[in-house]
């Protein structure tokens, strides 16, 4: 129970929330309260909402007791603005709603949509969102627009506060206003006439002195997240317009965002790059200026930005021959047209002819080649996270300048770099806007190195605030870092304008205090995050949250990010010994449900993460760290005796169907839910689609074809067939085999089947030795049967096939759309079936980079392909859907919306079809099944000579 008066707090929210959206224990509010930044508050209440009721609610209960409320999306700030000691408001699934306006030419989209996700919908009419963050795939739209997140493209010509349509929000004293809405306005005029008069006041009295309202113009002529949008006085007339634009960028501490219409602005179809190669910073500036208005993307990069990625795999050539002083500019044009773009590159070629460059600019305008460029930009930040020392942070900051001052800024920075000895740091940025990101390591555990880092920011921040009048925070948001030198960037009288515009919205200070403005002068010196060395899979992670919409348990117990902050916690409790046995034990507990039993090990997370870890990996080390010896002991015996072990699988297959023909559902749902229920977690449902044991192959291996193949059918698809209901009772053998029959191929399979495993079960459960004895064992096995390689492999389950490529090498190993791709489309003839069936991707096949052919492969065999949006992992993970089925359930939670009007489902894992079958509540089956129902033999006559 949390102190008073949140135990007071507590009750009264457990009287209109769920219980399973109110977190109050050790683990989940570390691990909830945690964001992007290198700050740590812990809060004592983290409360999930799902709609605006809810919030107004939380806000009058934080008003009655007079507590601080912080408001979080998707925790990828940089600044610290996400953190809490005190109420931390989350946003559920519930605000995803969004709806598109005057053909797509605005669109209202709620807080919890994430941004690419809003351009994925305005996409089909070639439009999108004005601002682009780097972070876009995994922010969210409260985020963007309490920021005034900006990005490389957008710069202050398209951000949220120049495309920014209506708003509907929800002030502290929990009054909800829609901007776009003239009966809202005026009851808010009736009830809120104070603030109006306010804001028409202060608009008064700043366009009255004309210096004042000479320095907020000249402030928002280059990027400025720097304290509030006071160029919202200056913009507009209408109190209504004024006090929506002081929203954006407000970072939770004037209201809450619950709803935003945005203008959306063109996406051009044709896109070409040039990485442009310079002597120097200053010419590569001059560079940038001359391009201001012709081109709609200019990165800079300096020497030591280049030097940090130049010999990482698919950079261009020649990045290691530049000189020591050497910088480069990313250069992108768009057109609506092709010719439109060959216009605009002949374009850019002149303005920046005259200016010395070390090799001649050349444009691509071919995907993969500008893709390569652009990975040089995006492996920027991630290098440097990637070398640093164990227990040291990544901190990134932005700063923007007047462009003409670019170059010698740029200069200085670099001398101040030096002089504060971060030899590693890095610079990088929105050239156009005169932008810049530095990036460097910084250790907070020691205090002189804390010392450093203060001495650094002072030098810092005067230089940009003083001597180049430019912003301290350029899109990153003012936070907690820079609060308090707001002041010096604007001056006593622009500050004290920002501190009535505070006491007008929020007068008793409860909206996230301490973010913009603050007087503490050492604020962004306290509560720093520790991060000590943990494990060395996990120790670079840099908690940016890139990593949490591929994850299957993120609404369930805790993401990629939120396991490395608890386990780095335990870390710490064990290091330190504080705050004791007993409480460690506790939190370790916790840990083994919410960090490890629910985690489905995927690797997806990986392939979000700046630095590529594998959060999956590290728990199935977490696991092997728990395992006793009478567990390594059973271990080996189900490894060693595999048929048996098989024949236990398809006895327990049958007495399950057994018992619930008996039970039924309701019944077994008890059962289940006696089982598996623990730690407070909603009950998981007894899986209706629990699979037959599978039938003995009927067909026989083809012998007479001119291609010769080995097939190697999983141990889960020999052992699993279809969903007890499913009419279509035909074993994946042998439908694999009439594919392969068609395609005139000879069969061979490894002998001594029955003993045969890639070793996943053992791997995944964190039994590592008896994963590599079954997998060596299976490699011999293929090896005589292939020749050694001399023929292909196809396994049909796409996880197993992952597994076996990662650790084999020599041979020819190939997955369904693989093998179909390279060895069938040739010999088969395709006529689409006439059903709309659903399509999914595994995580195996998307870290083998074929959800796109996966995709075009089914769209030649069915009239109509449907692939649901975010669900990236089912969640069933291989066992885990039998022994936790929440996993599997909140993995799919809107599957079933998505495929409505589906008669089939389709993927390449016998145990995702399971989990998939049950939450869609249709059938999913292999992708051969479809390829061998929609194929015949090249030049055979057609289906119906079949």
């Amino acid at each position: 129970m949390p102190p008073a008066p949140y135990d007071s707090i507590l009750k009264e929210l457990l009287a209109f929330m769920p219980k399973t959206r109110v977190y109050t224990d050790p683990l989940r509010t570390l691990a909830y309260g945690t964001d992007a930044s290198f700050y740590r508050l812990i809060p004592k209440i983290v409360v999930d909402t799902e709609g605006e009721a809810e919030v107004v609610r939380i806000l009058e209960i934080a008003a009655r007791h007079n507590v601080p409320v912080t408001f979080r999306a998707a925790g990828t700030s940089l600044s610290g603005q996400a953190v809490s000691d005190s109420i931390l408001v989350r946003l559920g699934d519930g605000w995803r709603h969004w709806e598109i306006l005057d053909n797509a030419a605005r669109i209202a989209l709620e807080p919890g949509i994430i941004g690419s996700h809003a351009n994925r919908i305005l996409a089909p009419h070639g439009r999108k969102i004005g601002p682009d963050p780097a972070s876009i795939d995994t922010c969210k739209i409260g985020g963007i627009v309490a920021n005034n997140a900006s990005g490389m493209c957008c710069g202050v010509a398209e951000n949220s506060y120049k495309t920014l349509d209506s708003m509907r929000l929800v002030l502290a004293d929990g009054t909800a206003l829609d901007t776009g809405s003239p009966q809202s306005r005026a009851a808010f005029a009736a009830s809120h006439a104070h603030i109006l008069d306010g804001l028409a006041a202060l608009r008064a009295r700043v366009l009255a002195d004309e210096g004042l309202a000479a320095l907020i113009r000249r402030k928002f002529k280059i990027k400025n997240t720097t304290g509030y949008s006071l160029n919202a006085l200056v913009d507009f007339e209408d109190p209504f317009d004024i006090l929506q634009h002081l929203l954006v960028g407000s970072e939770g501490t004037l209201a809450f965002i619950s709803r935003v219409v945005y203008r959306t602005v063109v996406e051009h179809p044709h896109k070409a790059s040039a990485l442009m190669r310079f002597p120097d910073i200053r010419a590569a500036c001059e560079a940038a200026t001359a391009l201001r208005g012709a081109v709609s993307a200019a990165e800079i990069m300096d020497r030591a930005a280049i030097a940090s990625v130049q010999a990482k795999p698919g950079m261009p050539e020649g990045l290691a021959e530049l000189g020591e002083g050497a910088a480069a500019l990313l250069v992108e044009v768009r057109g609506a047209t092709h010719k439109e773009l060959d216009k605009r590159i002949a374009t850019a070629r002149k303005l920046v002819a005259h200016i010395p460059s070390l090799t001649e600019h050349a444009f691509t305008a071919v995907p993969a080649e500008f893709t390569t460029l652009w990975n040089v930009r995006k492996g920027l930040f991630p290098a440097v996270g990637a070398v640093r020392e164990a227990g040291t942070t990544v901190i990134i900051e932005d700063v923007a300048f007047p462009i003409e001052s670019l170059a010698d800024a740029t200069l200085e920075l670099q001398a101040l770099f030096v002089r504060h000895g971060y030899d590693k740091a890095i610079i990088f940025g929105h050239a156009l806007e005169g932008n810049l990101h530095f990036v460097f390591t910084q250790d907070f555990n020691v205090q002189a190195e804390i010392d450093r880092y203060e001495a650094f920011m002072d030098d810092v921040t005067h230089m940009v605030a003083d001597k180049y009048k430019g912003s301290l925070k350029a899109e990153h948001g003012t936070g907690r870092n820079m609060a308090h030198f707001v002041e010096l960037e604007w001056g006593a009288a622009a500050f004290a304008l920002m501190r009535e515009i505070k006491a007008l919205f929020d007068p008793r200070g409860l909206l996230n205090p301490g973010v913009i403005l603050n007087d503490d002068p050492r604020a962004h010196l306290k509560d720093l995050k520790p991060l000590p060395a943990a494990d060395e899979g996990i120790d670079r992670c840099i908690e940016c949250g890139f990593c949490e919409p591929v994850c299957p348990s993120r609404t369930l117990t805790l993401t990629p990010r939120q396991r490395i902050v608890a386990y780095r916690e335990i870390a710490r409790r064990r290091q330190t010994g504080q705050p004791g046995a007993e409480e460690l034990a506790a939190f370790e507990k916790r840990y083994d449900y919410d960090g490890e039993a629910t985690c489905a090990a995927d690797g997806l997370c990986a392939q979000r993460c700046p630095v590529a870890i594998d959060t999956g990996k590290f728990i199935k080390h977490y696991r092997s760290m728990g395992h006793g010896k009478a567990a390594l002991v059973m271990a080996s015996a189900t490894a060693a005796q595999m048929p048996l072990t098989a024949a236990a699988l398809g006895v327990a297959l049958r007495v399950a169907g057994a018992a619930h023909d008996i039970l039924g559902d309701r019944a077994m749902d008890a059962v289940s839910g006696a089982l598996h229920k623990y730690s407070g977690q909603r009950a998981p449902r007894w899986n209706v689609s629990m699979p037959r044991a599978a039938a003995r192959p009927r067909a026989q291996a083809p012998q007479s074809g001119d291609l010769k193949v080995v097939y190697f059918p999983s141990c889960v698809a020999r052992h699993m067939g279809p969903e007890k209901h499913d009419p279509d009772k035909s074993a994946l053998h042998d439908r694999t085999l009439s594919v392969l029959a068609k395609a005139r191929c000879t069969v061979v399979q490894p002998q001594g089947m029955a003993r045969l495993c890639c070793g996943q079960p053992w791997e995944t459960k964190g039994f590592p030795a008896q994963a590599e004895a079954k997998l060596r064992e299976l490699e011999c096995a293929l090896r005589a049967a292939s020749g050694n390689g001399a023929l292909p492999v196809l396994c049909d389950t796409s996880p197993c096939l992952a597994r076996m490529r990662e650790h084999i090498q020599g041979l020819e190993l190939l997955e369904p759309v693989e093998f179909a791709a390279k060895y069938l489309a040739e010999r088969l003839e395709f006529t689409p079936v006439n059903r709309r069936v659903a399509l999914h991707v595994t995580c195996s096949s998307r870290k083998l980079g074929l959800a796109g052919p996966m995709e075009a492969l089914a769209r030649k065999c069915a009239r109509e392909v449907v692939v649901p949006e975010d669900v990236f992992c089912c969640g069933f993970a291989g066992d885990r859907g039998f022994s936790h089925p929440e996993l599997n359930a909140a993995a799919l939670a809107g599957l079933r919306e998505q495929v409505r009007g589906c008669t089939v489902g389709y993927s390449t894992s016998r145990t995702c079809e399971v989990g998939l079958s049950l939450h869609a509540g249709l059938p999913y089956k292999n992708l051969l099944v479809l390829l061998d129902e929609a194929s015949w033999p090249k030049g055979g006559g057609g289906p119906d000579s079949l």
